[in-house]
């Protein structure tokens, strides 16, 4: 059988002039947000689902705060394959009408993806699917590479890398792709809520930890451990960890609508906070790449919600 055609479009690199003024230096957006399946995820769940396809797998499990649910969603309808995707109840009913859209089952199990990642590994066990997850493996961090891969064809080398961080995956592939094509002493800087930043605790511990609890709007990034490959990648790159509260995120997300008329979650909005913001970690770059990752589980309502929630705006 042949392989596959990529699932994944390639996205925009834009500068952008709003933000280069806001933070005193040049900056570049890879536009994952403009993807099929509404974020970068779909680059290495669309290759994973593939490859299984490929295989003689028919069916697909996957967990799922929202995001990668969708892309599986997504790669399961074009590559006519049964999809089962298991979120969490944080999870947004508009998220899992957008995964039920594509014609997968949706079940709700658990207070946070952790939960929904154990049973969804017990149902791909009992039905011979293949179980998607939805940032721990080698073959995802490989479709992640292709963003490093797109952006030395559209831009010149940045001074600095910035992404947000939930349980690890893109960062990973990205890290991967930048000593690919010859960026590897290129800083990157790793974004999290103050709510769940696993990343950051695991470096401090030198190994990967667990977090007892989790707290932000921000649920796309909402994984109480990242993935030990991260932890690693903090010992042979120069890697940043930084926080952002969910007041920075979600503020950032309605600057970047009004900046440039386009709508993504706080997950996203994290990265972009330390931009708006001016945090030290980027100081001294005077080109910066940033991975806008898009999300499925934005509105206008939704952000209002978010904004009145976090006293940004009045309840009236």
């Amino acid at each position: 059988m042949t392989a596959t055609a990529p699932l994944h479009v390639q996205t925009p690199m834009l500068e952008s002039r709003d933000l280069s003024r806001v933070a005193g230096k040049e900056v570049f957006l890879k536009m994952e947000c403009f993807q099929n399946a509404g974020s970068y995820k779909i680059r290495g769940i669309g290759l994973f689902c593939s490859r299984a396809r490929d295989e003689g797998k028919s069916r697909l499990v996957a967990s799922s705060a929202g995001n990668a649910g969708y892309a599986v969603a997504y790669a399961g309808n074009r590559l006519g394959m049964e999809v089962t995707v298991v979120v969490p109840e944080t999870t947004s009913a508009e998220a899992k009408e957008r995964i039920a859209s594509e014609g997968a089952r949706v079940e709700v199990f658990g207070a946070v993806w952790d939960d929904a990642d154990a049973y969804g590994r017990k149902l791909a066990e009992a039905s011979g699917a293949a179980y998607v997850h939805p940032f721990d493996h080698p073959t995802l961090w490989e479709g992640y590479r292709t963003i490093a891969r797109e952006a030395r064809t559209q831009m010149a080398r940045p001074d600095a890398v910035v992404l947000s961080v939930g349980g690890g995956g893109m960062m990973c592939g990205v890290l991967e792709g930048l000593r690919e094509v010859g960026w590897g002493d290129v800083p990157l800087v790793a974004v999290e809520p103050e709510g769940a930043a696993s990343f950051g605790a695991a470096l401090r511990s030198g190994h990967v930890v667990t977090l007892d609890r989790i707290s932000t709007v921000a649920t796309s990034l909402a994984t109480r451990r990242v993935t030990a490959e991260a932890v690693a990648w903090a010992g042979r790159h120069d890697v940043r960890a930084v926080t952002v509260s969910d007041v920075q995120a979600v503020s950032a997300c309605r600057r970047f609508a009004d900046d440039h008329r386009v709508l993504v979650e706080p997950a996203c909005g994290a990265t972009l906070a330390t931009l708006y913001d001016g945090h030290p970690a980027l100081e001294g770059a005077r080109s910066v790449m940033a991975v806008v990752c898009g999300g499925i589980g934005v509105s206008m309502a939704r952000l209002a919600q978010w904004e009145r929630d976090l006293g940004l705006l009045s309840a009236a």
